[in-house]
């Protein structure tokens, strides 16, 4: 039978739409994007496996139901926001939400929503496209938190906390509310970094951020600047309210914490800066808090001191220091006094330790305590630590080629000094220039240099030790030795810190300290020497517990060459 042309053409017209939309139907289905589509009401009328397999719920769950993904339930104002575009006609395009699953669990997705129109132009639905994009935002936020928080302690990194401080400053112009920024860095946390390790020194800092924490209200910044250095923001706080939480810091970090096995005190120096009096802006402020902080070491550590005009000339001279302390080696600015080694028993001379001064031109005489911790700060210690040692072997030649008796010379070799991986072919040909016997030089380290990087260590002593010299370790008991290590180490002398002879004849406790330190070195078949004899009691003291050398103003201040050697020719 012959159709008409006019229902042919519908009969063509119906079987291709209905071919159009069964395509459709298996594109939709087959996607990997999560593909739902709604009536005005947004209840869904399609729902893709992709849907389903994203976020739990199977197509007969939710058709003729709210679509999910326009639940109130996660954000209510994200909800009005999108449904008002919505309603005013508007498409959206990759907009991140963050939507629950069937389960409860969270997921973050990319939607996009394309809105449909019936013939008269009135929205009659919409389709929605939407991917998951979890992995990208935890990505995101990784990122994030690598550029503007620490590692190590999770604090804010200086990054961070230059962006807080700037809108802290902006608004306090604004308001014209006080801001006190705190600069805080630990006393003597390299001394236990290195004795005790650096995984040791991280769980110190990790430790100290959580005591930081408590110490600050909420809204307030803790911030990690690097090494030991801490930073802390303060906002609407006046110079009595920023003393208050110094303090309490100070307690705070103070209190002994464990760390492998050993409890360690450490103790923090801060320097406080107050908007606007010490700075409008944020470099100014954040230095000269960091100036304060300086000050507050110089004053013996462990307090907090605020800024003052007066501490830019004591960082000028500081300044000044560093450039002359450059130049005094090849000036010949230096020399080396002599301090006579007492042998108890016998009253007599051993030996002598040489020490460094510093004769400035025009600031006269400056004290080793000023320019050493410069020189190790700059790396300056290793050259002038370099003529220390061969300045004294000579002179030390020098006496014994005049007929003087001969003695032995102790050098101190500072921590910088003792890494460098030449030093045993200085100390070498030290020796061969200046023609000293090995048996007359005696190298002093300090044991938390002995105790950073054991096992270097003992290779290194073992190395000196073979070009015949003697070691010995310098101020005793004031640092992390482990006993383990003590009985490993090629040493030869322990020398008893003067902190802990100051007082024996009237502290329990610095006797007993003494005592004991002397059994042990007797128990390892090492010498003794006390330092800082001052007293008769004090010797008297020595004498009745059997300590075989010692050193002191008590027999002698440190000489310069010509007053040793008037000493020398009374022997």
């Amino acid at each position: 039978m012959i159709k008409d042309n006019g229902s042919y053409i519908l009969e063509v017209g119906e079987k291709e739409l209905w071919e159009t939309t069964e395509t459709l139907q298996a594109l939709i289905k087959s996607s990997p994007l999560a593909i739902v589509s709604f009536d005005h009401d947004g209840h869904v009328n399609m729902w893709n496996p992709a849907a389903e397999k994203l976020l739990g719920w199977r197509e007969e769950e939710v058709l003729n139901k709210p679509n999910p993904l326009f639940s109130e339930d996660t954000n209510a104002d994200e909800f009005s926001n999108l449904l008002g575009l919505l309603l005013q006609g508007n498409a959206l395009t990759d907009v991140e939400i963050r939507r629950a699953r069937k389960d409860g669990s969270t997921i973050d997705l990319s939607l996009s929503i394309t809105l449909l129109y019936d013939k008269q132009g009135d929205i009659r639905g919409g389709v929605a496209l939407f991917a998951d994009i979890t992995k990208r935002k935890q990505a995101e936020l990784m990122i994030k938190k690598m550029a503007y928080f620490d590692s190590l302690t999770d604090l804010p990194n200086r990054t961070l906390f230059y962006d807080r401080l700037t809108q802290a400053i902006n608004q306090a112009k604004r308001t014209k509310k006080p801001i006190a920024v705190l600069f805080l860095d630990l006393d003597r946390f390299k001394i236990i970094n290195d004795s005790l390790g650096h995984t040791a020194g991280d769980q110190l800092l990790q430790e100290v951020s959580k005591r930081l924490l408590t110490c600050i209200r909420e809204g307030d910044t803790v911030s990690r600047q690097g090494g030991d250095e801490f930073t802390i923001l303060l906002a609407n706080t006046s110079s009595t309210g920023a003393a208050t939480v110094a303090g309490r810091i100070i307690d705070m970090i103070s209190q002994p914490m464990v760390l492998n096995g050993h409890e360690i005190l450490v103790t923090p120096s801060i320097g406080i800066g107050m908007f606007p009096e010490d700075g409008d802006n944020v470099e100014n402020l954040l230095k000269n808090a960091d100036t304060a902080m300086y000050h507050a070491k110089d004053l013996g550590k462990n307090n907090y001191q605020f800024y003052s005009s007066k501490l830019d000339q004591q960082v000028l001279e500081r300044l000044t220091l560093e450039n002359e302390l450059r130049k005094a080696l090849e000036k010949k600015e230096f020399v080396l006094h002599y301090q006579p080694l007492i042998h108890i028993n016998s009253q007599k001379i051993i030996g002598v330790e040489a020490l460094i001064r510093w004769q400035h031109p025009q600031l006269g005489v400056i004290s080793p305590t000023k320019f050493i911790p410069l020189a190790e700060e700059t790396g300056l210690i290793v050259s002038i630590g370099k003529w220390i040692i061969q300045t004294a072997c000579a002179q030390t030649k020098a006496w014994q080629d005049k007929g003087y008796p001969p003695l032995k010379v102790s050098v101190n070799l500072s921590g910088r000094q003792f890494k460098e991986p030449d030093l045993v072919d200085t100390i070498c040909g030290i020796l061969k220039v200046t023609g000293l016997e090995p048996q007359y030089l005696e190298l002093e380290i300090t044991e938390n240099i002995s105790m950073n990087n054991v096992h270097l260590t003992i290779q290194t002593l073992q190395e000196l030790k073979a070009l015949g010299l003697k070691i010995s370790i310098d101020d005793f008991g004031t640092g992390y030795s482990s006993l383990n290590y003590l009985k490993k180490f090629p040493i030869d002398t322990l020398k008893i810190d003067q902190s802990f002879v100051r007082d024996i004849h009237t502290d329990r406790d610095d006797a007993a300290i003494v005592k004991a330190i002397m059994a042990m070195a007797f128990s390892l078949d090492l010498n003794v020497i006390a330092e800082g004899v001052e007293t008769q009691e004090q010797l008297l003291f020595l004498v009745k517990q059997r300590c075989p050398e010692a050193q002191g103003y008590y027999f002698n201040k440190p000489l310069t060459v010509e007053e040793m050697e008037d000493v020398l020719m009374g022997l």
